[in-house]
């Protein structure tokens, strides 16, 4: 791409947007490299942290190796998984049924290289006998390709499935170092796809704060007006939509309820998303319910907005997770020495949480490193006891070689932005 007049790539700039459509005329998303490319860097990764193999059930991460998904449902109950040999390709164990032949006909690519999965969990007095035979089925790839001696990466494994796999004799680590080091750094492709994703997301949020919000809806209505809109705009799935009016940000109460909405609540909106192809958008704003915000509500929100912002100016390349950790407030993770996701970052792409969390807790004594084209969720409170109503904020954010790029481009309160 000749980028000469545009001056920066056409993927970190949020105003440069693709239509989610194909066209002859135009380079959009090309779904083979990003195929190619996430493949080539989960090749890296195992190579990085000398494994012999990838065993993958997690559905993000079978779908990061192989591009297929069938449905959100099957992401995440292990009956379904990829084997990445190092020095082969993936192969996929995909369900048997008309699951498999759906596999067959929508992966062209994965052509010869899909296999029945064998199914162990919830299977009364058989589990033994079928987590064997998934770990002979797993172990079949590993031969062929001659690396079943070697350290095999897994990433979700349960005690019948380890006990199978031992009895083997594999050697079995954590697969979860190579992926998320894989996942972690963003390819143009998921750039792109990641900014659909908050252009969506930054629809939606306006349509709440000019069309959905006012007294008398619940918070619901709210949550269900989303989830409609979201869906009828390419998104896969609504992961969850945060609707917490009134008292119910203080302390803030993180699912909508049947609440109504009252005349000069405060409403905090929290949008998690599976945009197109499986990228997410995470993003908050707050809004005042039919009313203009007191100084004391204006306060509140120019120290979240303030804290957010100081935050996402240390996402530059170079810096470390340490950096980010030390502009946000005191909070409950220095209290409790655990993560709030309140005072927080965190990774995003195929899942909501991807790769690597920012928090208090522990980043400043165990500093990561921040690189160029991690992309990131930053999320800040004002959580102080004895508020009325309080507020809430976050944005997701690009890693450029000259800086942060936020991507989720929804205005901010007018009157809290006034200096």
């Amino acid at each position: 791409m000749d980028i000469s007049f545009i001056g920066k790539p056409h993927h970190t700039d949020p105003r440069r947007l693709y239509s989610q459509t194909g066209a002859d005329w135009q380079q959009r998303v090309d779904f083979d490299r990003l195929r190619r490319d996430r493949l080539q860097r989960a090749k890296e990764a195992m190579n990085a942290h000398d494994l012999g193999a990838l065993v993958l059930f997690a559905g993000a991460n079978i779908r990061y190796v192989t591009g297929s998904y069938q449905g959100n449902w099957k992401y995440n109950i292990d009956i379904r998984y990829c084997v990445l040999p190092n020095g082969g390709e993936p192969i996929l164990f995909e369900t048997a049924g008309s699951d498999l032949q759906c596999a067959k006909i929508d992966l062209p690519w994965m052509e010869g290289r899909i296999r029945p999965a064998i199914t162990w969990k919830w299977a009364e007095g058989a589990v033994p006998y079928m987590a064997g035979r998934m770990a002979d089925s797993v172990i079949e790839v590993l031969k062929e390709y001659g690396v079943h001696k070697e350290r095999i990466g897994i990433d979700n494994v349960d005690m019948h499935a380890l006990q199978a796999f031992q009895e083997r004799g594999i050697n079995l680590v954590s697969a979860w170092p190579a992926m998320s080091q894989a996942r972690v750094i963003k390819t143009p492709d998921e750039i792109e796809l990641l900014k659909q994703a908050s252009a969506i997301g930054d629809a939606a949020m306006w349509k709440i704060k000019y069309e959905w919000l006012k007294p008398g809806v619940r918070e619901r209505e709210i949550e269900a007006k989303v989830h409609e809109f979201m869906l009828s705009q390419g998104c896969e799935i609504i992961y969850d939509i945060i609707v917490a009016s009134g008292g119910n940000t203080s302390p803030y109460r993180r699912w909508a309820t049947d609440k109504m909405i009252r005349a000069g609540d405060l409403v905090i909106v929290d949008i998690n998303a599976v945009g197109p192809s499986g990228y997410f958008v995470d993003f908050v704003r707050c809004f005042k319910c039919a009313g203009k915000m007191t100084p004391q509500e204006i306060s509140l929100y120019h120290e979240v907005y303030d804290s957010m912002y100081a935050a996402i100016e240390k996402l530059r390349p170079g810096n470390t997770t340490a950096d980010v950790a030390s502009v946000f407030p005191v909070y409950d993770d220095d209290k409790y020495g655990t993560v709030t996701l309140q005072q927080f970052a965190h990774s995003i792409g195929l899942t909501l949480y991807e790769g690597m969390w920012i928090s208090r807790a522990y980043s400043l004594q165990y500093p990561a490193e921040i690189k160029e084209n991690m992309y990131f969720a930053v999320e800040t409170f004002a959580g102080h006891p004895g508020l009325q109503q309080t507020v809430r904020l976050e944005e997701n954010v690009l890693v450029t070689k000259d800086g942060p790029v936020v991507f989720t481009m929804m205005e901010h309160m007018e009157e809290a932005m006034r200096r």
